[in-house]
């Protein structure tokens, strides 16, 4: 008795700034198209930093994306013939594309996701946490702290040369601002209540 079995389900590629996120999601396109694969890719159109119309890691690796500004625009590109859709930069949408990654997987189509674990205060990230929950499979990636050197789980943001402050916006369009990776005990965040 043979058995048909489903391939859909949600993997998670997180971590700070400068962990090789995007990397890590080209370098599985990479192997799906090698697969002949049909593969979806999508990216915010917030995100501009290195290109419009691509995913771009830091050291310039490429690979073209569909640009959306909500999450349910996915919906109208994936077709009977659709295998994976990955997502990079996934903190910056809206919390229906959890349902979506959802409803992807449960079509059998494979979902890999990436984005920012955590943001500049070191607090879960937009919907990061609810499809961390719901993945099958996470690949938590860390950067170098340039304090410290050791493993960075977390984004530190400068602004004007110092911490941003925790009162800050969450994202800020436009601002003379930089990000550096940093371990637990390097990340600086003035304003941040204390706990227990």
């Amino acid at each position: 008795m043979y058995h048909t079995y489903k391939n859909g389900f949600i993997e998670v590629v997180c971590g700070p700034m400068f962990a090789g996120k995007t990397e890590e999601l080209i370098r599985r396109i990479r192997r799906l198209e090698y697969a002949k694969q049909n593969v979806l890719v999508f990216k915010p159109k917030i995100d501009t930093r290195y290109a419009v119309e691509e995913i771009v890691s830091h050291n310039m690796s490429k690979k073209p994306s569909i640009i959306i500004e909500k999450s349910m625009e996915i919906m109208q590109y994936v077709k009977s013939d659709t295998d994976a859709v990955v997502i990079d930069e996934v903190q910056f949408f809206d919390d229906a594309i959890v349902e979506i990654a959802e409803s992807l997987a449960d079509r059998g189509i494979r979902v890999i996701v990436g984005g920012l674990d955590r943001d500049f205060r070191g607090e879960p990230f937009g919907p990061m946490p609810e499809l961390l929950a719901r993945a099958e499979f996470v690949t938590k990636l860390t950067a170098i702290c340039v304090k410290s050197g050791l493993p960075a789980t977390r984004t530190q943001r400068i602004i004007d040369g110092k911490p941003a402050h925790y009162s800050d916006p969450t994202i800020l369009v436009g601002a003379n601002e930089s990000y550096e990776p940093r371990s637990r005990h390097y990340h600086e965040v003035p304003g941040k209540p204390k706990k227990v």
